[in-house]
């Protein structure tokens, strides 16, 4: 059986297209099939509709709550931990992702030498600046990061239950689901697919989200920062050692009458200021090294409804 995990925050104009995709998806896979729904505390009536509609589809369904606004990948964690069958599978509630990659993604799973199924971004028809912006981030991140990421990023993924089991002992608060997954290695095969335009609603996925997702993303999985860092250190300390023998020089041969002021000024404080940066940098791994210590739940589940469909048979 296949655990379809859809995140939902501020999907309301969505549900009814959604519903509709995961009938046919269902329809497709004979019932063996499962949709766990995580509404990570929208603000809208995204529970409420899905609590309304789920007990009347065909299909076999999990409705989670959380208490508030986690972020995606928490949700996803959460739909995870709920999802009952043998593989499992990721898909945006917003629809931007095509419901028949559904299809693809679990019979490219159902191979025996497969452990997880990443969904490649081929295009998107996203806004021309969106794709300037996504296209760089990736493509440093693949150059200085983790290599084996697509270059257009991943959105889409599934999973067998061995690989789900692995992902879930990563107890990490302040982490990139998605970096997880190429962390952990295991199998992996690639489907690519075209991500469409939003058809309802605005994204949800604001510049701070996407600072934070940038931060979380570099911080937890390399130390690139702060050698990057100490490179700028050493060549800095290097050509000031330099400039001032040169300087020295210059001023015991009469061949310039140094002031010096203004200099000194301006050295003090881009030297204080590049501490400060560093300062920040370590700082930034200290602080997720304390709150991974502090173990406190990733996300906090206040109802768990579960409704069955018309077909309700499974192995």
């Amino acid at each position: 059986m296949l655990s379809l995990i859809i995140p939902v925050y501020k999907n309301e104009a969505s549900i009814p297209d959604l519903l509709s995709a995961i009938v046919d998806i269902n329809n497709q896979l004979n019932g063996l099939f499962e949709a766990v729904f995580v509404v990570d505390g929208s603000p809208d009536r995204c529970y409420s509709l899905l609590q309304e509609s789920l007990p009347n589809q065909s299909f076999r369904s999990q409705l989670v709550l959380h208490s508030k606004n986690f972020g995606s990948f928490i949700a996803v964690r959460t739909g995870l931990e709920y999802g009952k069958g043998d593989r499992f599978a990721v898909m945006a509630a917003d629809l931007q992702e095509p419901p028949e990659m559904i299809i693809e993604m679990n019979k490219t799973l159902m191979s025996p030498d497969t452990d997880v199924v990443i969904g490649t971004r081929e295009g998107r028809k996203d806004p021309g600046l969106s794709r300037f912006f996504s296209n760089c981030f990736w493509s440093i991140y693949r150059r200085w990061v983790i290599s084996d990421i697509p270059s257009g990023g991943v959105d889409m993924f599934a999973c067998s239950k061995k690989f789900r089991d692995v992902l879930l002992t990563l107890e990490e608060k302040n982490s990139s689901l998605i970096s997880q997954i190429f962390w952990l290695g295991f199998n992996r095969k690639t489907v690519t697919y075209q991500r469409q335009e939003r058809r309802h609603g605005k994204s949800a996925w604001t510049f701070r989200k996407k600072l934070t997702y940038l931060m979380d993303s570099v911080f937890s999985f390399t130390d690139l920062p702060v050698r990057f860092l100490i490179y700028i250190g050493i060549t800095g300390s290097s050509l000031a050692a330099l400039l001032g023998i040169v300087v020295l020089f210059a001023r015991l041969t009469g061949l310039v009458d140094v002031q010096g002021y203004s200099m000194t000024m301006i050295t003090i404080c881009f030297f204080s200021c590049l501490n400060l940066l560093g300062l920040g940098i370590v700082g930034s791994y200290a602080w997720r090294g304390y709150e991974n210590s502090k173990q406190r739940p990733i996300s906090i589940k206040v109802k768990a409804d579960m409704f069955g469909g018309e077909n309700d048979t499974h192995p």
